[in-house]
């Protein structure tokens, strides 16, 4: 059964066909993984058939009496409401139930016999409802979704306004799960999750039974969760049937398959088009170079997608610092509250670290203090006088420069066509050159953001979740750009995969923090 049918979907921008003629099917059950390049088209698609963009054509059809929960990259909370408000509006008609239930109870005591009867069928038939939809465990099933995402370490009673972007993000994603729509809809729902907090969405999503469609860039979470996957390439959309793995091998088989029907092909075409140019002209064989022409023009070309234009990270080391990049003593890290014990750190010259642990133990705050951005709650950090600093933050805000203007901001004394050169290198094309940075993906924005570390001498590179939003080509490249990179290296990563042939040490923020882990 399909509980989902996109037909010839069409949705341009900016001159640009995003989308053009696009089918797509969900059935009941399936768990679905939507990939492809960064900029190719996968968030806007999911925001197409939830609604919040109009295709230019085609048609979106759903199936009656569904429910849908989407996880988009910019969703937001408001102010004033704690986590455990926010998760609890999951279960809102079964709290509106309870009160209509309770609101029959009281009027119970001004009614006649007759009417207290219906009140009572009434009152009787949500009560099932409620012990049905196991409402009275609500507040203990809230807890075990909080927990697995890591809510319960910042406390279930936080204003959401204070959370940062990623808390934010696990509070809406906790939400989603504990409602259970019949579709599941989650764009990029790793970003913010630590190693142990994936392995939780992953068992639940193995089990989840309902359907979904999921946005990802991690690779070994869609092999575990995924059995369709949808590729978005050159404005299209194609099934696979299977994990991540085994659509890498269907896809390279048709790619291989289509260049050689190409080169076929195009033989045939040049071996016609000699044929009518030598013989039209005479008489005799006028009609055979009819005839070939007549097979020319009625033929279905071949055509080979334009190649992805492919990122080119690479990183300039500085000057030679001394033996110690930064020193710390007895440093405590923290805001209001300490979130460590007294640490004594050395980074040595061409070290490489990478910082894990569990989400809210302060990673990025490790990294802020080191580089002297955040105030210590206690101890001293010192860094190497000839230390010069490239950092990737893990949040930055997003404006209305394009990312041309982003990059000439900091670099005024780079050329228009060295501007253009260095973005071209990461991967982004003259549309994306010219286009606003809050309309490019998170991935096209992590590509300008890197752009601008390339474009500098830097002996100490610290990056702060540096993959979140890259596709799989621009994550290979950046790996293999760390790995060349001579200088001293800092990096926060929930990925494994990426960072462990990069560090050759790993700093666990678990083995310091005050906290209960």
């Amino acid at each position: 059964m399909s509980v989902l049918t996109v037909e010839n979907v069409s949705y341009g921008f900016g001159g640009r066909n995003i989308l053009l003629n696009a089918s797509f099917r969900l059935l009941k059950g399936e768990h679905v993984g939507l990939v492809g390049a960064n900029g190719e088209g996968k968030s806007t698609f999911l925001k197409i058939i939830t609604g919040d963009l109009i295709p230019d054509a085609g048609s979106i059809s759903w199936c009656s009496h569904i429910t849908t929960g989407y996880l988009d990259q910019s969703s937001t909370l408001t102010k004033g409401k704690t986590i455990r408000d926010v998760l609890r509006e999951a279960f809102s008609k079964m709290y509106a139930m309870e009160q209509e239930m309770l609101a029959l109870y009281d009027a119970m005591s001004e009614a006649c016999d007759e009417e207290i009867a219906r009140m009572m069928e009434d009152a009787s038939e949500l009560q099932e409802l409620l012990d049905h939809g196991g409402f009275y465990i609500l507040d203990s099933r809230i807890e075990e979704y909080a927990n697995g995402l890591g809510l319960g370490d910042i406390g279930l009673d936080t204003d959401v306004g204070e959370l940062s972007g990623g808390q934010r993000t696990k509070v809406l994603l906790t939400k989603l799960l504990l409602e259970n729509p019949m579709i599941l809809i989650l764009d990029e729902p790793t970003n913010f999750l630590d190693e142990n907090h994936i392995t939780w969405l992953t068992n639940l999503l193995q089990r989840y039974e309902n359907a979904f469609i999921l946005v990802s860039h991690d690779i070994p979470f869609l092999n575990r969760v995924v059995n369709v996957v949808y590729h978005v390439e050159n404005a299209s959309l194609t099934r696979y049937k299977g994990d991540y793995t085994s659509f890498e091998a269907m896809y390279a088989l048709k790619k291989k398959q289509l260049e050689q029907a190409f080169v076929k092909q195009q033989k045939e075409i040049s071996g016609l088009e000699d044929f009518v140019a030598r013989n039209k002209a005479r008489a005799s064989t006028a009609n055979m170079a009819k005839s070939r022409q007549k097979k020319l023009d009625q033929m279905d070309v071949i055509e080979l997608g334009r190649e992805k234009l492919k990122p080119s990270f690479d990183f300039t080391s500085a000057r030679t610092t001394g033996k110690v990049v930064i020193e710390a003593e007895n440093l405590v890290i923290g805001y209001d509250e300490p979130l460590t014990g007294a640490l004594n750190l050395q980074l040595e010259r061409g070290q490489k670290v990478a910082v894990k642990g569990v989400n809210g133990l302060g990673k990025s705050t490790l990294l802020k203090t080191l580089l002297g951005i955040q105030p210590p709650v206690s101890g001293t950090v010192e860094l190497d006088p000839f230390v010069e600093v490239g950092y990737f933050e893990q949040e930055a805000a997003v404006g209305s420069n394009t990312a041309l203007d982003e990059i000439w901001r900091e670099f005024p004394g780079l050329t228009n066509g060295q501007v253009r050169g260095a973005l071209a290198k990461c991967g982004l094309t003259s549309e994306h050159i010219g286009s606003q940075m809050k309309v490019l993906s998170g991935g096209e924005n992590a590509k300008v953001r890197l752009c601008k570390l390339m474009l500098r001498s830097m002996n100490l590179l610290v990056l702060d979740e540096p993959t979140n939003h890259l596709d799989q080509d621009a994550k290979e490249t950046l790996k293999n750009a760390l790995i060349d990179y001579k200088g001293t290296l800092l990096i926060v990563s929930h990925e494994p995969e990426f960072y462990r042939d990069i560090v050759s040490d790993v700093w666990n923020l678990e083995e310091w923090t005050t906290k209960i882990v």
